[in-house]
């Protein structure tokens, strides 16, 4: 049976004893989901792959020190961490000085203009409009549909993860 098609637990058990191959198959199945939710509460696509990287870091260092306990799922557990990375990239930059433009512009606006991938214009226009309109959301309901949609997490495992009720989540 080739490594693809091993369970997660499975996986990371082979790592954990020194199939070095068995961490890359992982982090090929949930790379795009991680990094995904990562963007969609992030909004910055340099910081959201600083983030990603800092969390699978952040993963492998806590498995290869034997403190990763299998409870059922490893995405959930992998989006739990990028999470935690976010909102501690958040806390930080609350306490720092915004830079505004004459216009009153965040400076921001100025970095990133013009990386957009040529995919095709109505297909990015969608995705555009898409974000924008999460983007409008409050920071509470963003979050669940970052986590529900992009993550692909349960209403119970958004529920576990923000700390609130799974009525509230749903």
């Amino acid at each position: 049976m080739q490594l693809i098609q091993y369970p997660d637990s499975e996986l990371i058990s082979a790592y954990i004893y020194g199939n070095e191959p068995a961490l890359e198959v992982l982090i090929n199945r949930y790379k795009d989901k991680v990094y995904t939710s990562i963007y969609m509460l992030v909004k910055d696509k340099y910081l959201a792959e600083d983030i990603f990287q800092d969390a699978f870091l952040k993963m492998i260092k806590t498995i290869k020190d034997g403190r990763y306990a299998e409870q059922g799922k490893f995405l959930p557990w992998a989006i739990r961490v990028a999470h935690n990375l976010c909102m501690d990239h958040f806390r930080r930059s609350r306490q720092q000085i915004p830079v505004t433009l004459p216009d009153g512009q965040d400076i921001s606006v100025l970095f990133g203009a013009g990386d957009m991938a040529s995919d095709g214009i109505e297909k990015r226009q969608v995705h555009d409009s898409v974000r924008k309109l999460v983007e409008e959301l409050p920071e509470e309901q963003r979050e669940v549909i970052v986590l529900r949609i992009y993550a692909d997490l349960s209403f119970k495992e958004i529920s576990d993860l923000t700390g609130v009720s799974i009525n509230t989540a749903l």
